[in-house]
């Protein structure tokens, strides 16, 4: 494990552990406090993502930005954003399992040096690889998981919502439940 952010991002920047290496513009580290409470994990970045380096930055980011000020939550103040893949899967496919078992380490990493009280997954492929195998967001979204004393749930990825609005007020419910829980959990953050 590395003990600093400066020294695993500079080991991220320069990762060649799988073949998304080839085909980046650039490696998408994480964005947030580095003592954020609350830490949210999407699958890996998109085209906006690859082009500014930073998590969740398109449409999708947007509405994500939304849903986090309308429980008093932002990327700039006290959540901290990362992906399971730190390099874009061409098309913006999902990762492959190679791909995700090849960068897990950078996550892991991540989630040691943050120690967030609560992680909330963003969409199927964080969910599965960190809370169940077995995990359906349309059924098990907005359960809460407890995992190694961090609480963990599963969500609707932003661009899923953008596709099917009809999930929209689900996954606010989602994020209302985590304020529930984070004014629980570490209500400072919130002052």
């Amino acid at each position: 494990m590395v003990n600093s952010w400066e020294e695993l991002r500079a080991q991220a920047m320069q990762c060649e552990k799988c073949d998304l290496c080839r085909t980046r513009t650039n490696v998408v580290f994480g964005t947030g406090p580095q003592d954020a409470k609350i830490m949210l994990i999407g699958e890996g970045p998109g085209e906006n993502e690859d082009l500014q380096g930073e998590p969740f930055v398109g449409r999708g980011g947007q509405l994500l930005d939304k849903m986090l000020k309308a429980v008093d939550l932002s990327r700039q103040k006290n959540v901290y954003i990362a992906n399971m893949v730190k390099c874009r899967p061409p098309q913006n496919r999902d990762p492959k399992p190679e791909e995700s078992e090849a960068c897990i380490g950078y996550l892991r990493n991540q989630v040691a040096l943050l120690r967030p009280r609560i992680i909330v997954c963003l969409g199927r492929i964080s969910a599965i690889r960190l809370i169940s195998p077995n995990f359906k967001v349309t059924k098990e979204h907005g359960v809460w998981f407890e995992k190694n004393g961090v609480l963990m749930m599963g969500t609707f990825h932003p661009a899923a919502l953008l596709r099917t609005p009809a999930s929209k007020p689900a996954g606010l419910e989602d994020f209302l439940s985590l304020k529930e829980k984070a004014l629980e959990l570490c209500p400072e953050i919130f002052e």
